[in-house]
């Protein structure tokens, strides 16, 4: 049955003094009676005002969850459908020559949120870092749209008093977050830079004193950090150390002064490869004071991928969401990798290094002849005859080659020398391997007491690392008397031939 109203309640009341009134063989009450009846009954209605405003303020609070719920989830429905449509990332995908559209329902971060809807408005958003469908599950985070921010809560954003103890870290607080520690991870590679204030306030509370360490924090490894501002993780220092402007110019820390004046240490740490803050150690603190605060992890921009992906990580950063066996730019050519692409880049086994892959931007090889002698010294060696030319890189009347790309060549020559008949007399031949003007190379041989037209084979080979524009060519470096190298019409006994073993793809893309 629903309770009576307020109004039937007064009714009801003023209908009872009615009656009474109106009852010709009742006793009449008196003036007292009936004030003090009125009393109870007001006494009443206001006991039963009190409980109807208690339930109201419950079902009010109750509606007002309800609603924040229902905005909640229609915010997040809402960015899912813009994201799903907006947030699309185009891949390149190994051994296919297509490309996949990989659409995310959920941002990564709260920069690729703003750069795939610039309508929306700073707030708290749901994203999901380490990849949607993978890892850990999405997480609840403050997005600043106006700055790209992304920002992450703990436990431990308000100032805390640290009390008094003696000893080195004796006070010791751990830093849970409204994220795990696979996601900040994830979050940080995606980012620009990521950073975390640090604030102490103190009174004769040293962070270090007589080389004793009373406090630290620990990073997101759990390793002991000593720096409580910048990125310099191997150096005690604050901020007010690296401004040089601390309130005792030999220390570094504000809080490492003897003063008794209360003292302020305020820094930033933006080191992302170590951040997030795990937790925070102090000490030193008997008979003094010390209060810390810790800011919110935060990370901003979206770390660019240019030009061709070089490692797992730029195909992660970029959106791929495929694991397997990938091509890569490696630092001087194309590198096979394996990409476990369902962990994060600090996981163990997310990259494995396979081999190179033999791929040039085109093919460069020739193989020259001659069919006449030579015998002059000091002068590129020219060409009559062009087996192969592939890529014009070899001009055959000049005799020179011309690199069309850098990377690792190989060359080789052979050809005979023709001696006169001598006695005695020692006769030979020289042949050089010149990189622009500079010998590289060098092929010879000699004979004495030979017989006329006397034919002896001589041979040079070499690897080399050459620019785009080097040239190579062959020169009789010494040739002694009569003697020069042979070749006729039909014998073609000279050989030049070459060709790229490996480019540099790093310089031609």
């Amino acid at each position: 049955m629903a309770p009576l109203s307020v109004c039937t309640l007064i009714r009801s009341s003023v209908l009872v003094v009615f009656l009474w009134s109106k009852c010709s063989y009742c006793a009449v009450p008196t003036s007292e009676e009936k004030y003090a009846h009125l009393e109870s009954k007001i006494a009443q209605l206001e006991a039963r005002l009190d409980h109807f405003e208690n339930v109201i303020k419950v079902k009010d609070h109750q509606h007002d969850i309800l609603v924040e719920n229902v905005s909640q989830l229609q915010l997040a429905l809402h960015h899912e459908r813009q994201t799903s449509s907006k947030l699309v990332t185009s891949i390149n995908v190994n051994d296919r020559s297509n490309q996949l559209a990989v659409e995310r329902t959920v941002a990564r971060t709260c920069q690729e949120a703003i750069l795939a809807d610039s309508s929306l408005n700073s707030g708290m958003y749901w994203i999901d870092p380490d990849g949607q469908g993978y890892g850990d599950a999405p997480i609840y985070v403050y997005c600043d749209m106006s700055k790209g921010t992304t920002s992450i809560s703990h436990d431990t954003e308000s100032a805390m008093d640290v009390g008094n103890c003696a000893d080195a870290g004796c006070y010791s607080r751990a830093v849970n977050y409204n994220a795990t520690q696979r996601q900040m991870s994830a979050l940080a590679d995606l980012s620009v830079e990521c950073h975390q204030s640090i604030k102490y306030e103190c009174s004769q509370a040293p962070f270090e004193l007589d080389g004793i360490k009373y406090s630290w924090w620990n990073d997101k490894n759990g390793n002991e950090k000593y720096f409580w501002a910048g990125m310099n993780t191997d150096v005690h220092t604050c901020q007010c150390g690296i401004d040089g402007n601390c309130v005792e110019a030999s220390t570094k820390c504000n809080c490492d002064s003897a003063a008794a004046a209360l003292q302020v240490d305020d820094g930033v740490v933006s080191d992302k490869l170590v951040l997030p803050v795990t937790q925070l150690n102090f000490g030193g603190t008997q008979n003094a004071a010390a209060v810390h605060t810790l800011g919110r992890f935060e990370c901003s921009g979206k770390e660019t991928v240019s030009g061709r992906p070089r490692s797992c990580l730029d195909l992660w950063r970029i959106g791929h969401i495929l694991s397997g066996l990938h091509s890569v730019m490696g630092t001087n050519m194309v590198q096979s990798v394996y990409c476990n692409l369902t962990k994060i880049p600090s996981d163990a086994g997310f990259q494995t290094e396979i081999g190179y892959i033999d791929v040039k931007s085109s093919p460069t090889y020739f193989y020259v002849q001659k069919n006449l002698n030579f015998d002059a010294t000091n002068t590129p060696i020219p060409f009559e005859i062009s087996k192969l030319n592939v890529g014009n890189a070899m001009d055959l009347a000049s005799g020179k080659f011309t690199a069309p790309r850098a990377g690792t060549y190989y060359f080789s020559f052979t050809g005979l020398a023709s001696f006169p008949a001598t006695g005695s007399t020692k006769v030979y031949l020289v042949v050089q391997l010149l990189l622009n003007g500079a010998a590289v190379g060098m092929g010879s041989t000699d004979e004495a007491n030979t017989i006329n037209s006397q034919l002896t084979p001589i041979s040079l080979h070499s690897t080399l690392r050459l620019n785009s524009g080097d040239q190579i060519w062959l020169e009789i470096n010494e040739i002694s008397l009569g003697a020069q190298l042979y070749d006729k019409a039909n014998w073609q006994s000279t050989h030049f031939t070459g060709w790229i073993l490996e480019e540099e793809l790093v310089n031609s893309l």
